[in-house]
């Protein structure tokens, strides 16, 4: 799907041909093979002066695994650039790997450290990317940067004017553990943000008064939808009409299907008699999530590789403005992380 979205703003020549094939320089593909990305992946990328020989993908249980504690701030631009689905005019799009945080706090290694010199390696010089748009540490999938303010700016209003339309802008695939009744609908909840020994979570709200929404608590929106079944096992598709952190993995908490790998909320929700019920957010620390034993053998994992399980949740789709305000809007996709692909070929979730 290729859209023309050439525009002058400012001075900057904005959006271009934003979609299209993806940039297959040679150096470029080479990298993508080498970091793990992409379904074609065979090997986990291995850190730079390592002697270890990558294994085969069968015998990895997470293939294509990024791990961020690993890597130099050389070695993880070798791996963004190594990640980068398209670059036209000012835009750059990314497919991010799970674990890599966007932010973080002075001295640690984030997807912010290393823009100036990202940048310079994309031939952008002192052009510096920001980021317009991004999926969460634990979230894999799209982060939608850009070198121009003017671009970044008109593209951040037509996000919060969808938004306000309820006119979804991003999609995401999850895989859940459980599958949730209704097979479509939507979920609202309060949210709040509290600091509970020692870690910040999200927790719902009942019935907030308009001094609670003063306070932080927000509405929250999601539309969702069952895409595929296998195993006790769903795959879906999220759509966010609210933006508010962890919300995707709470209101699938809320509806009793935990994302797989959510090792933060999932605990929240606990079986008797086969019957899953909700224990109280504020009481419910974090902890690994505890899956059904054939669910791990379904999974070809071994209980403490369980226990490491990513969070399968994947920014798929974005929507971006058209050329003119009446156009219809283009899309921007990025491919499932190779461990993502691997869980559904295990769980016979196969994609419409």
């Amino acid at each position: 799907m290729r859209t023309v979205l050439a525009r002058k703003m400012g001075g900057c020549r904005v959006l271009g041909r934003v979609l299209g094939s993806w940039r297959r320089r040679p150096e470029i593909h080479a990298a993508r093979k080498a970091a793990g990305f992409g379904t074609e992946a065979r090997h986990q990328q291995q850190p730079r002066g390592s002697s270890k020989r990558s294994r085969p993908l069968e015998n990895q249980p997470f293939p294509g695994l990024l791990q961020p504690e690993n890597l130099s701030p050389e070695q993880l631009i070798d791996v963004l650039r190594a990640s980068v689905l398209d670059q036209k005019g000012p835009l750059v799009t990314l497919n991010k790997p799970q674990g890599l945080p966007v932010t973080g706090k002075p001295g640690e290694l984030t997807l912010l450290s290393v823009l100036p010199e990202l940048s310079r390696s994309l031939g952008l010089g002192e052009k510096e990317l920001q980021v317009v748009r991004a999926s969460g540490k634990e979230t894999s999938g799209l982060v939608l940067l850009s070198s121009c303010p003017q671009t970044a700016s008109r593209l951040q209003k037509f996000f919060t004017y969808s938004q306000r339309a309820q006119r979804p802008i991003a999609t995401y695939w999850a895989v859940t553990d459980g599958i949730p009744v209704p097979s479509e609908g939507k979920i609202q909840a309060a949210l709040k943000l509290e600091h509970i020994e020692g870690v910040d979570l999200v927790v719902p709200v009942k019935s907030p008064s308009r001094k609670d929404i003063l306070e932080g608590v927000k509405r929250t929106l999601s539309f969702y939808r069952v895409v595929a079944t296998g195993s006790g096992c769903a795959l879906v598709q999220l759509q966010p009409l609210t933006a508010f952190p962890s919300q995707l993995q709470v209101h699938m908490v809320l509806q009793l299907c935990p994302v797989l790998g959510d090792h933060k909320y999932s605990a929240r929700v606990s079986t008797v008699l086969g019957q899953r019920f909700l224990l109280p957010a504020e009481s419910t620390t974090p902890q690994r999530q505890v899956l059904d034993e054939a669910l791990i053998r379904r999974l070809h994992l071994t209980p403490s590789q369980a226990a490491q399980l990513p969070l399968h949740l994947h920014l798929h789709c974005l929507h971006l403005p058209g050329a003119r305000p009446r156009d219809t809007p283009s899309e921007l996709l990025a491919p499932l992380p190779p461990y993502f692909s691997r869980t559904l070929q295990y769980l016979g979730l196969h994609q419409q």
